[in-house]
């Protein structure tokens, strides 16, 4: 399992019963499916304070955002699922970013996420399911170095659309969902082979 992709999947969502860490885990089994090596990140379990320059300098980068930074550097892919607040991204999946994006020592800038593949994705109770805030995420990660995958997914109605066993009640939407994972996969497999 060495030669394995290894994809990093979360959510930028601290909800515990949150509509998009379901879907990233869909995503994440349809990599899985295809021989990645998923890890599954909860970033409520690495709370961050807001990204404060004035803080990095006086205290340093904090521990939980080098342990996400090294999370993110140890794997070759991504697969983010993105709720919308206002048309963009969550303040916590942008504060995430903000804080693996700050170089350390002599390493070579934005080394979590130059040639990192994405695949991204977003589930909302609205009728666009969260779409207007992948425009931004898309960006944000181009932006950094990231090569973002053009197949997405947004689940619109997410409210009425899973399962109790977190699986989604469309088949044709649990399916285009694992195969943006199994893209992600492919493609870090070409890359890296």
């Amino acid at each position: 399992m060495s030669n394995s992709p290894r994809i990093l999947a979360f959510a930028g969502s601290a909800r515990k019963d949150s509509f998009n860490k379901r879907v990233v885990q869909i995503a994440a089994n349809g990599a899985r499916a295809v021989g990645a090596e998923v890890t599954y990140l909860d970033l409520r379990d690495l709370p961050l304070p807001l990204y404060d320059q004035d803080l990095e300098a006086e205290q340093g980068i904090p521990e939980n955002a080098m342990k996400l930074k090294e999370l993110m550097k140890s794997h070759q892919g991504f697969l983010i699922a993105s709720p919308e607040y206002n048309s963009s991204v969550t303040p916590l999946l942008k504060n995430a970013i903000d804080w693996a994006s700050r170089p350390v020592g002599n390493e070579p800038p934005l080394a979590a996420f130059a040639d990192r593949v994405a695949g991204i994705m977003s589930a909302s109770p609205g009728g666009l399911g969260g779409l207007r805030g992948l425009v931004h995420l898309r960006s944000l990660l181009g932006n950094i170095k990231v090569l973002v995958l053009p197949d997405q997914f947004a689940v619109m109605r997410a409210h009425e659309a899973f399962n109790p066993d977190g699986t989604l009640k469309d088949l044709q939407q649990q399916n285009a969902i694992e195969k943006i994972g199994a893209k992600v996969a492919a493609v870090v497999t070409k890359l890296n082979g």
